[in-house]
């Protein structure tokens, strides 16, 4: 029993030192982001984020085929209801409607070649990269085609409103060891904590990932008015209704005037 223990123990040794021994020899990243805080003012019409960082090889030393890079950048999840319109007797009505649980409020991923090209489906599948392997976890018990329908009409909508983009060839690597990636941040973005993934990808493989996070959040103004609306849903609701009435008042006020003074 001692030397089946002993000889049990020295197994347990060689795999974890084997396991060490291959981490050490994997290529490492080192990402950062430009920023890592994004603040929304008024006047906020969208920013430009920067993703880059450094590939450690091991022993220093640039392989022959240098690894590639892909870089996630996502933002929080929403629950997001995706409803149909049909035409009826010449008017637009509400038809089939799903629910998505998870569906990103941002997403957008960037390559240093076209993602196709450097993982195969499942792999892709696994870390979502790409917009066709974005995970959406629909709440009804639809059929596949119906799903995979009104999934394909969410990623359109949001990528019309600049909140779902995919940029192949925009990472740019630099003597196979320094890589930047410049992505878009929507003005229309919500508030929230976002992460920054980077992906590292060698024949088919991801070798290495690393997540950095980013909050974006608003400030001035907006931000008093964000918080007395959490705080006080109600009281922000009436005065919303009475804001609207009054302008509504003041604009027919100012219509009846001009109007007597045309008439």
């Amino acid at each position: 029993m001692r030397r089946l223990a002993a000889l049990l123990c020295a197994l347990v040794l060689l795999v974890t030192g084997q396991a060490a021994l291959a981490q050490k020899e994997a290529p490492q990243l080192v990402p950062d982001v430009s920023q890592r805080t994004v603040e929304i003012k008024f006047s906020f019409t969208g920013a430009e984020l920067l993703l880059f960082g450094a590939i450690l090889y091991p022993g220093g030393r640039v392989p022959e085929k240098p690894a590639d890079i892909i870089v996630v950048l996502k933002g929080p999840s929403q629950a997001i209801k995706m409803r149909e319109k049909q035409k009826v007797a010449g008017i637009w009505v509400n038809a089939d409607s799903i629910d998505f649980r998870s569906a990103p409020s941002f997403y957008a991923v960037g390559s240093s070649r076209p993602i196709d090209k450097l993982v195969d489906e499942r792999t892709a599948a696994i870390y979502e990269l790409g917009l066709a392997k974005l995970q959406l976890s629909p709440s009804s018990l639809n059929d596949t085609t119906e799903i995979d329908r009104f999934s394909d009409g969410l990623k359109e909508l949001q990528a019309r409103k600049g909140l779902y983009l995919e940029e192949p060839g925009s990472v740019e690597i630099t003597d196979g060891v320094l890589y930047r990636a410049r992505l878009p941040l929507s003005a229309r973005v919500v508030t929230g904590t976002y992460t920054a993934e980077t992906f590292l990808v060698q024949n088919g493989r991801v070798l290495a990932a690393a997540t950095r996070e980013i909050e974006v959040r608003k400030t001035g103004f907006e931000r008093l008015i964000g918080l007395f609306a959490r705080e006080h849903d109600l009281v922000y609701g009436l005065a919303a209704v009475a804001l609207a009435l009054g302008m509504g008042l003041l604009a027919g006020v100012i219509a009846g005037r001009v109007g007597s003074a045309f008439g």
